[in-house]
This record gives C-alpha cells, structure tokens and sequence, in this order.
C-alpha cells in the first residue's frame, strides 16, 4: 500500500505543477496580447538638430553680426546669437553682391560660403591664409575681429542697429 501513496503524491504534485504552469502560460499569452504590438513612432523635426555654426564666435559676437545682417542683409529673425540657417542666408546675400560667392543663398556653410567669408576678412579684417574654403583657426580669429569690429564700426559712423 505504501508504494501506492507514494505514486498518488507524485501523480498529484506532477499534475499541480503542470496545471500551475499552463496557468502561468496562458497568463502570459493574455499579457503579452494585451500590450500595443507597434512602438510610437518619432517625428523628424523632433531629431533634427538646429543647424547653428558661429565658426567659434561667442553668443555676443554672433549677436553683433545679427544686428549688422538684420539692417543690412534683410536679416528678420531674432537677434540670439546663433547664427543659423536665416543668419547665413542673409550673409550669403552680403557674400553673393560683394565677395564672389557663387552658390545658393540657403544658408548652408559650405566651402563656398567660407571661400567668400575669407575673401571679405582678407580685405579688411586680418586674414592671411588661403583662400581654401576651410574655417581653420585663422578664419575663426578674422571672424572674431569682423564680429567686434562691426559694431565699432556703426557707432563711429551713426549707424544704430536695433
């Protein structure tokens, strides 16, 4: 009789244990069913970057040359200090009238753009390297001067920029 208990017991726990986790299986389906089967998706203006390149300008220098575009250049964004696409178009105009730039006025800071740039702080800002379309370190410098010198500029001529 012995023997029989023992494989009663064992048939049972067998049986619980095969109950419970059919149990815990279909809970699991249940579960898993019941989540959404697609992610949300992102929307590319969430992770397209903001496209600024001051060429190593400070906020404040940046700002000198906003000014100088918006009375100049048709500049009509805000005066932030990060000069973006609508900084650059504006420049490009500048670029495009007096100092060869050849391109597109959209804004992008390409070699052309920067070929035109050198070709202006050459003139008068200092520059002394090539012309090689590459904002290095020496275009970076002229820049700067440009940025602070503007602002000189208008107020030894009168000019006020709002």
């Amino acid at each position: 009789m012995r023997p029989n208990v023992v494989t009663r017991t064992v048939i049972t726990a067998a049986a619980v244990v095969g109950i419970a986790a059919g149990s815990l299986a279909g809970a699991s389906a249940s579960f898993a069913a019941s989540q959404p089967t697609s992610t949300p998706t992102v929307s590319s203006e969430a992770v397209v970057p903001l496209a600024v390149n001051n060429l190593g300008l400070s906020t404040a220098q940046a700002k000198n040359v906003q000014r100088w575009l918006k009375e100049f250049w048709g500049y009509t964004d805000a005066i932030d200090g990060l000069l973006g696409t609508n900084s650059w178009k504006a420049f490009q105009r500048n670029l495009k009238t007096f100092w060869g730039y050849t391109g597109p006025i959209d804004g992008i800071v390409g070699s052309g753009t920067v070929k035109a740039l050198q070709r202006l702080l050459k003139d008068s800002w200092g520059y002394t390297g090539a012309i090689d379309g590459i904002a290095g370190p020496q275009t970076q410098a002229a820049f700067k001067r440009f940025a602070n010198g503007i602002l000189a500029l208008s107020v030894d001529s009168g000019i006020v920029f709002r």
